[in-house]
């Protein structure tokens, strides 16, 4: 009962605020499509030459450790049709390079803006549920996504997802954003649901100070999945702190723990131990932005960051928590990351190293390289 009262929490924190509320008046806007794209390039090189790009250990020493890859190349079209209405196409045009079975398509959903309170979306999109749902990859303040958001996403609770949500925000001396998703829960681009249970998702942000820009999210999930029930829960802050005129501290960081269902369904039934239950995974990271804006001629600014992060696919059977370390530092030219050069490199520590799997210390460099237009 506790778990359903967080999870139905901010739609009714929307829907109160909703009473008594006047609707917005329409305006003339005509409809229109506007074009924005992405262009990240990468040279990467494994510290470990047994090791590949990947991560995976190659006991036959013939790993491919350096490559120059296209990680994105994406174009984002936004038509909108009424001054209510919008309909959202991101395509990324990289995953071509590979087999694009169930890629490519990234963003394809309509919104639909009652008014600031309640808004509707239907489609495929990234359902929020932590902080790095909450803005694009292109600006984050390291070279990637979290070890958990990966994981967590192929779950079925995070990264690109077929369904509905309902969103809005409310106004007042502690600002609610707020969230409610239901999705299939098994990936973009499929033909069809896996099963006929859903995720069921939540996710609350509260204004907690506004000079300092400090933020908390609460998150909450549960699915149905091959008819075993299954959860999801996490917890993010964030901020900024002004340090003196051109130096400020960016920080943000979020617990997360679940069930790890893709491993529990991916073993074979002879060798799982127990119910999807017991199948559990955490993970926690913390990341430090230093930007200096040093605005001389088109460099904008310098950052330098290094994100901290344990994860544990399965800490109570077969536990091997991973330790990632990624310093990292970034000059941003022009405005809002529009060009962009990043530098750092991915540290993997594992408390046991197992050969012949992605599970095995490395160091991986990474050059990149990114524009926005």
């Amino acid at each position: 009962m506790n778990r359903l009262l967080i999870l139905l929490l901010p739609v009714f924190l929307g829907i109160l605020r909703v009473n008594g509320q006047e609707a917005p008046k329409a305006d003339s806007t005509k409809a229109k499509i506007t074009m924005k794209g992405l262009f990240q390039a990468r040279y990467l090189f494994s510290g470990n030459k047994d090791v590949d790009l990947n991560g995976l250990h190659h006991t036959n020493g013939k790993a491919v450790y350096n490559d120059f890859d296209l990680k994105r190349v994406r174009l984002q079209f936004t038509s909108k049709i009424s001054d209510r209405t919008d309909v959202v196409l991101l395509l990324n045009l990289a995953d071509f390079k590979n087999d694009p079975v169930n890629k490519v398509l990234e963003n394809a959903y309509i919104t639909y803006r009652l008014d600031h309170y309640i808004n509707l979306k239907m489609g495929q999109f990234r359902p929020a549920f932590g902080l790095e749902d909450m803005y694009a990859v292109d600006v984050i303040k390291s070279l990637d996504y979290s070890n958990q958001y990966t994981a967590f996403g192929n779950n079925g609770w995070q990264s690109f997802q077929i369904g509905a949500s309902i969103y809005g925000a409310v106004s007042g001396e502690v600002p609610v954003k707020y969230e409610f998703s239901i999705v299939n829960g098994n990936g973009r681009n499929q033909t069809a649901d896996s099963d006929n249970g859903k995720h069921f998702s939540s996710r609350v942000e509260l204004g907690l100070q506004k000079s300092l820009k400090i933020k908390l999210g609460l998150n909450g999930g549960l699915a149905t999945v091959q008819n075993s029930n299954v959860y999801a829960s996490g917890i993010d802050l964030s901020g900024v702190i002004p340090v003196c005129k051109k130096w400020s501290l960016e920080i943000e960081t979020e617990f997360k723990q679940g069930n790890n269902h893709v491993l529990y369904y991916g073993l074979d039934s002879a060798k799982r131990i127990g119910s999807v239950s017991q199948y559990q995974m955490r993970g926690v990271y913390f990341l430090p932005n230093l930007r200096y804006a040093i605005n001389y001629h088109r460099l904008s600014s310098l950052e330098f960051s290094c994100r901290y992060e344990y994860f544990d696919r399965d800490f109570r059977h077969a536990s091997n928590p991973r330790q990632t370390y990624t310093p990292m530092v970034s000059a941003e030219f022009l405005k809002s990351y529009n060009a962009r050069i990043q530098f750092g490199v991915n540290i993997d520590h594992y408390k046991k190293n197992i050969a012949g799997t992605t599970q095995y210390d490395n160091q991986l460099f990474i050059l990149q390289v990114q524009s926005r237009l």
